[in-house]
C-alpha cells in the first residue's frame, strides 16, 4: 500500500486561514515533547519562550530590532522565490552590504563630517548587496550555472573578506589586538527611533519595504511577471517577458534589501564591524519568507514570530540550561509543519493498494 497526493477540487478560505495556527501549535507540540525528553517542564519553556518576552517592555524593543533585518531579508527573497529562482546567499549579500556601507564610515572616521554620511552609507549598502546578488544571476544567465550553489558559495567568500578586513587593513589599532574596526562616529550611527530606545530607523526600512513589495507583487506588471515566470515559464516567454531580465531584477532586488538590511544592523545595533554582525540572518530569513507564504505582511509576522524564538532561546539557554542548537532546531520543526500544513490543505491523501484500488 502507498498513498498518493491528489490535488483538492476546491479549498476552503477558512481551512487555508487556519492552517498556520495549527502548523504553529504541531511544532509547540513537538518541540516540547523533545523538551520533555531533555528532562525540562515543556511548561516552563513555553514561559520563558513566548510569554516573558511578550511581557517584558525592553524584550519587545529587542523582538523588533531582531525581527528587522530578518523581514528585510526575507522580503527581498520573496522576489527570487516568487519567480521561481533560488538565492541561497542572502547571508553573504548582507555581509558585503554591511562592509560596503562601512567602509564610508570608516574613511570619515574622526574627520566630523556632515549628516550626508549616514545616507550615503546606506545607498552603499544596498548597493554592495545589489552587486554581489547579481553575481549568481550573472552566471545563471550567461553560462548557466545552478544559482543555488554559487549564491551559497559566495557566502563563504564574503565572510572570509570580513574576517580579513577587520583583523587587518580596519582592525582598530587602539582595540587591545580584538579583530574589531573603530566605533562609528555619531553622523555614521543609525539613532534609536525613540530617546533611549532600542528600535532604530532600520525598523521603519522594513515597515516600508513590506509596504512597497505589497503594492509591487498585487498591484503591477513587475509583480504579475514575476508571479507568471514562477508559475508558467512558458507563457511568460510567450507574453514577452525576458527571463534573463527578470533574473538579474529579482537578484539585484534581493540583494540590495540584504544590504541594506547588514548596513542597518552594522550602523544601527553594533556601531562597527567585527567578524560575527549576523547570528545567520540571512539563513533564517529563507525559513520567514516561506514561513510569511512569500506574502510580504505574512513574512512581517513570521519575522516577529522567529525573532521571539531568538530572544526566547537565549533566555532558555540561561534559565533552563537547554541548548541554543534547539532555536534553530524549532525553526526548522517550524517551517516543516507549516509546509506540511498547506500541503495537506491543497491536497488530499487517497492511499493507494498494490493492485490499484484504494
Amino acid at each position: 500500500m502507498r498513498f498518493e497526493l491528489t490535488p483538492r477540487a476546491s479549498v476552503s478560505p477558512v481551512m487555508r486561514a487556519l492552517a498556520p495556527v495549527a502548523a504553529f501549535v504541531t511544532a509547540f507540540l513537538i518541540a516540547g515533547f523533545v523538551i520533555w525528553l531533555m528532562g525540562r517542564s515543556p511548561v516552563a519553556a513555553f514561559d520563558v519562550y513566548v510569554l516573558q518576552p511578550l511581557s517584558d517592555p525592553w524584550s519587545l524593543q529587542e523582538l523588533a530590532v531582531k525581527a528587522t533585518p530578518l523581514a528585510l531579508i526575507a522580503i527581498g527573497l520573496s522576489y527570487c522565490f516568487r519567480a521561481n529562482l533560488w538565492n541561497i546567499g542572502a547571508e553573504g549579500q548582507y555581509v558585503i552590504g554591511a562592509v560596503l556601507g562601512s567602509w564610508l564610515a570608516l574613511r570619515t572616521h574622526g574627520t566630523e563630517a556632515g549628516a550626508w554620511v549616514l545616507p550615503l552609507m546606506l545607498i552603499l549598502g544596498v548597493v554592495g548587496g545589489a552587486l554581489y546578488g547579481l553575481i549568481p544571476a550573472f552566471l545563471k544567465t550567461r553560462f548557466g550555472v545552478n544559482e543555488i550553489l554559487t549564491s551559497l558559495m559566495l557566502v563563504y567568500v564574503a565572510q572570509l573578506i570580513l574576517d580579513y578586513l577587520v583583523r587587518g587593513p580596519w582592525r582598530d589599532p587602539k582595540g587591545f589586538n580584538f579583530p574589531q574596526s573603530v566605533t562609528f562616529d555619531p553622523s555614521a550611527t543609525l539613532h534609536p527611533v525613540l530617546e533611549g530606545g532600542r528600535v532604530h530607523y532600520g525598523a521603519l526600512f522594513a515597515l516600508v519595504a513590506v509596504l512597497l513589495t505589497a503594492v509591487i507583487l498585487g498591484r503591477t506588471l513587475f509583480g504579475y511577471r514575476l508571479k507568471l515566470t514562477g508559475d508558467a515559464p512558458r507563457a511568460a516567454r510567450f507574453a514577452g517577458f525576458s527571463a534573463k531580465a527578470t533574473t538579474m531584477a529579482v537578484f539585484a532586488i534581493s540583494g540590495g534589501l540584504a544590504g541594506l538590511a547588514g548596513i542597518s544592523e552594522v550602523s544601527g545595533q553594533i556601531g562597527q564591524l567585527q567578524p560575527s554582525i549576523s547570528p545567520g540572518y540571512g539563513f533564517t530569513a529563507i525559513t520567514v519568507a516561506f514561513l510569511g507564504r512569500l506574502n510580504p505582511i505574512g513574512i512581517l509576522i513570521a519575522a516577529l514570530v522567529v525573532a521571539l524564538t531568538f530572544i526566547g532561546g537565549e533566555s532558555a539557554q540561561i534559565l533552563l540550561k537547554l541548548p541554543l542548537d534547539l532555536t534553530q532546531a524549532f525553526q526548522g520543526i517550524l517551517l516543516l509543519c507549516v509546509l506540511a500544513a498547506d500541503a495537506l490543505v491543497s491536497y488530499r491523501i487517497r492511499f493507494v493498494t498494490r493492485g490499484g484500488g484504494k
